[in-house]
């Protein structure tokens, strides 16, 4: 059975952001916006799109 996976993309720019937004930005792989990252679907992945709703955005669920 395959792993479920999350593909992320960035749509806001992380300038004049705090420090601890643009770290969650580099451990979810985006650093340069409209970059798509793919990810295993965890409950940690979630927690750290859902602490930047404003700067990323599901593109898919599998």
């Amino acid at each position: 059975m395959a792993e479920k996976t999350v593909t992320v993309e960035q749509i806001g720019s992380p300038i004049r952001r705090q420090k601890d937004q643009r770290a969650t930005l580099v451990g979810l792989g985006l650093n340069k916006m409209h970059r798509r990252s793919t990810l295993k679907d965890t409950p940690e992945v979630r927690g750290m799109i859902g602490k930047l709703p404003h700067l990323v955005r599901v593109v898919s669920e599998n």
